[in-house]
């Protein structure tokens, strides 16, 4: 079955750039039909979708971050990456990544990873 799993730093400075990577096995990030999302979820509150790569590459953006937010991948290693620049301690959040067969990921349905904690501090 398909897997992922994210990574990156746990704890990120105010001002600098919060960077996650998706590992996907079991499954093909240029497969047809799906959609590689980055989901959050701050303390206390509900998720928050941030955007979505397809399987040809296209990109797709929440307005509310859009300037602040970029999705990428590495075909050769099956992963795809989140990139959050000027960071504030209100990005504190535990982030996700998720494949869906729309271009939001609908809770409750598709493969999610576990989530990892991100802490934006000095």
């Amino acid at each position: 079955q398909v897997q992922l799993q994210e990574s990156g730093p746990g704890l990120v400075k105010p001002s600098q750039t919060l960077s996650l990577t998706c590992t996907v096995s079991g499954g093909s990030i240029t497969a047809t039909y799906y959609y590689w999302s980055w989901i959050r979820q701050p303390p206390g509150k509900g998720l928050e979708w941030m955007g979505a790569i397809d399987s040809r590459g296209g990109t797709y953006y929440n307005p509310s971050l859009k300037s602040r937010t970029s999705i990428s991948r590495d075909t050769s290693k099956n992963k795809f990456t989140l990139q959050l620049s000027s960071v504030t301690p209100e990005d504190t959040a535990v982030y996700y990544c998720a494949r869906g067969q729309t271009v939001r990921v609908v809770k409750g349905q598709g493969y999610w990873g576990q989530g990892t904690q991100v802490t934006v501090s000095s």
